[in-house]
């Protein structure tokens, strides 16, 4: 059973830095990444990158986010920068191997001044 444990949200003022680190237990996964979500909207796809190391984003983080993955340790980081407060969202762990889907439990990033 695959666990994802995230650690390092919290509250930023615009234009600040936070970074994400997500570590998984067991197998190394193929794909892993990031989701966020707001209240009353579906959880959006922010940053994914595979085993190998290709990465995708979706277009407002583009330039300003930058996912990274340390396969020895099975852990995946995201460092956000320049943060604006519609980044403001539970930021959500994600994982994939086998066709099956792996969730954390979310951290709260807020971006407030």
């Amino acid at each position: 059973q695959v666990q994802l444990v995230e650690s390092g949200g919290g509250l930023v003022q615009p234009g600040g830095s936070l970074r994400l680190s997500c570590a998984a237990s067991g197998t190394i996964l193929r794909i892993m990444g990031w989701f966020r979500q707001t209240p009353g909207n579906q959880r959006q796809l922010v940053a994914t990158m595979t085993r190998e190391g290709s990465a995708r984003y979706v277009n407002s983080v583009k330039g300003r986010f930058t996912i990274s993955r340390d396969n020895a340790k099975n852990t995946v980081y995201l460092q956000m920068n320049s943060l604006k407060p519609e980044d403001t969202a539970v930021y959500y762990c994600y994982g994939q191997n086998d066709d099956t889907d792996y969730w954390g439990q979310g951290t709260q990033v807020t971006v407030s001044s």
